[in-house]
């Protein structure tokens, strides 16, 4: 795929790459360099003076591989679904449609919303890697969710008003990506994503502790309400501008924490039941694994902290931490984990020594740094 290479000037920061001469000024007014003549000289200088500068190259050049990288995390996301989609398409047809009741469709559901949530971010980035990774995962989704609404594991009009939100939400990203939407509709948009993130999250958190906690519908109602309160507020222009800032994160930051969750949901289970952790799919946390990898690279190198937090955090977590317990309860072989786990780390220097190579910044460790603390800001 064709990928967008951003030069190096659209960077703010103190190390950003610059032009510079490969030979000292007064080199060039002796018109002596080496052993070269003082004829041939000049010609031989200005040639290396309108070449590239090899660093700024360096940046160009990983500038489009973590752009290729994340698109190719689609494949990992693509066959992380596909599994399913086909056990379920092989029950429909052998008429075994009670097999579909053991897929949560409100699990699913709220995967979808956070596809969705994420799509609307990537695409105000126009970040079209991460924009594929999250479309394919609302399509796929999507179809899982058709199964199950064929099977009458999914309520009829739930299917209907999700697969609208669905096709209106792809439309509308669209628009906005080729900047051909109103900013009035955009922004009514993104409010009901954020009020739809905003309401689900907290309940999510608190029906994971539901066998010590008891059930209740309190913290989404709260939540929900809440969100709804201040965006009326921020309509009429009653919030400060700094509560304005960090509510147009919100959306994203909810969906991320969404997808954050479901590994410490199942590291939950599997502590309340060890036995669980035979049932779970290496291949399925390898898959996870790979597709949050290679998205890595791409929002380190672009300073997007929720990004790389997301990522990070289903690498580590969701992959390695979960690896992990199942190597504990030997349900992997130990050739398998230190092979991942060892990938996994190199992985992760490599990446810290590409960025720092294309920043020129003194130490492996000065990405981390200006990731957390927004030093530097990219402008694709």
């Amino acid at each position: 795929m064709a990928s967008i290479v951003t030069a190096p000037h659209a960077l703010v920061g103190d190390s950003a790459p610059e032009a510079q001469s490969l030979v000292h000024d007064r080199d060039v007014e002796r018109g002596e360099y080496g052993t070269f003549a003082n004829t041939d000289a000049k010609v031989v200088l200005d040639s290396w003076k309108d070449s590239p500068d090899e660093k700024e190259l360096v940046y160009s050049r990983w500038n489009a591989t973590t752009a290729r990288l994340a698109e190719s995390a689609t494949l990992a996301f693509l066959f992380l679904q596909l599994p399913q989609i086909i056990l379920n398409t092989k029950n429909l047809y052998a008429g075994d449609f009670a097999a579909l009741f053991a897929v949560p469709w409100m699990g699913q559901l709220t995967g979808l919303l956070g596809n969705l949530s994420l799509l609307s971010y990537f695409a105000t980035k126009k970040e079209r890697g991460a924009m594929i990774v999250q479309a394919v995962g609302c399509v796929s989704t999507l179809i899982v969710l058709m199964q199950l609404a064929i099977a009458g594991a999914m309520p009829l009009p739930a299917f209907t008003a999700t697969a609208t939100a669905v096709v209106l939400g792809f439309i509308l990203n669209l628009l906005n990506y080729q900047e051909l939407l109103r900013p009035s509709i955009w922004q009514m948009w993104e409010e009901a994503v954020t009020i739809g993130g905003v309401t689900v999250l907290p309940q999510v958190m608190w029906s994971t502790f539901e066998p010590v906690l008891p059930h209740s519908m309190l913290p989404s109602i709260v939540c929900g309400s809440t969100i709804v309160t201040m965006i009326i507020l921020a309509r009429m222009g009653m919030l400060p501008e700094k509560v304005l800032l960090c509510m147009g994160g919100v959306s994203a930051w909810t969906a991320t924490l969404l997808f954050m969750w479901s590994p410490v949901a199942q590291m939950w289970t599997n502590f309340l039941n060890p036995a669980n952790i035979k049932g779970l799919s290496s291949q399925t946390v390898l898959l996870a694994m790979i597709g949050n990898g290679l998205l890595l690279p791409r929002a380190l190198f672009i300073r997007d902290f929720m990004w790389f937090t997301g990522s990070f955090w289903g690498c580590s977590l969701a992959g390695e931490g979960i690896l992990i317990s199942m190597y504990i309860y030997e349900c992997v072989s130990p050739a398998l984990f230190w092979i991942v786990s060892l990938g996994y780390i190199s992985w992760i220097v490599g990446m810290l020594w590409k960025d720092s190579q294309a920043y020129r910044l003194p130490s492996i460790l000065s990405p981390f740094s200006e990731l957390v603390t927004g030093s530097r800001q990219y402008f694709g």
